[in-house]
């Protein structure tokens, strides 16, 4: 599998993650995309040893879309500042059969996560343990399918899967959130498109887009990717 770099310099790298992929190892011992990575740097610089990289952030496993690794502890650590203080602008886009009663707003709920099931609820109130989570939606084309912008304003386990089915709209291919199979039993139709943030140690501004890549499930919905 070919990796579709983003962005590099010296302390980033920037990818566009395929969905069924693992951001970082766990028990199943599949490849991730941080293995692919490691290996990427260590051939293309043919660095001895290992190789310091770790992802700022994490996508679930059958999301795809861009994703931020440091190259070093400095640049790691500031990364994880920007995303824990919500200053990283992020925008994902999603695909559902069912169709909001209003083409753009905000939703609002508390998360609870049980990790028992691997499974997040969304409630109107709080209870113990449960995060306060918010996003913003708009419609961008209503054609065969709804194709959503979303952008999360805090970042909770599964927010915008949970949120969007609470919203009566769940996500083709989530069936764990009352979406219907599509092509890719691997995927979602979930894609974090864009990545806004500040250099860690440039302190510039970047941004970084991406469309999913080789999908055979976004494939049948090219047409509508246009409106973005």
């Amino acid at each position: 599998m070919d990796l579709s770099i983003l962005y590099e310099d010296n302390h980033l790298l920037v990818v566009n993650k395929p969905a069924g992929m693992l951001t970082q190892s766990d028990k199943t011992q599949d490849l991730t995309i941080l293995d692919m990575c490691k290996s990427y740097i260590k051939d293309k610089y043919s660095k001895p040893g290992n190789v310091f990289l770790a992802p700022a952030h994490r996508l679930d496993r059958p999301v795809s879309g861009c994703i931020i690794l440091g190259k070093t502890s400095k640049a790691l650590g500031r990364l994880h500042v920007e995303f824990k203080e919500r200053k990283v602008q992020k925008e994902y886009i999603a695909l559902s059969n069912h169709f909001p009663q209003s083409n753009s707003g905000i939703i609002e709920s508390y998360i609870f996560k049980d990790s028992s099931l691997n499974i997040s609820k969304s409630t109107n109130e709080a209870h113990k343990g449960s995060k306060w989570a918010k996003l913003s939606y708009e419609v961008l084309s209503s054609e065969r399918v709804c194709l959503f912008s979303i952008k999360p304003l805090t970042g909770r386990s599964h927010q915008i899967r949970v949120q969007l089915n609470s919203l009566g709209c769940p996500i083709i291919g989530d069936v764990k959130y009352g979406g219907i199979k599509w092509q890719n039993k691997k995927a979602i139709a979930l894609h974090c498109y864009s990545l806004g943030f500040i250099h860690p140690v440039k302190k510039t501004n970047l941004r970084v887009n991406c469309l999913p890549q080789n999908n055979i499930g976004w494939n049948s919905y090219k047409s509508l990717l246009h409106s973005i």
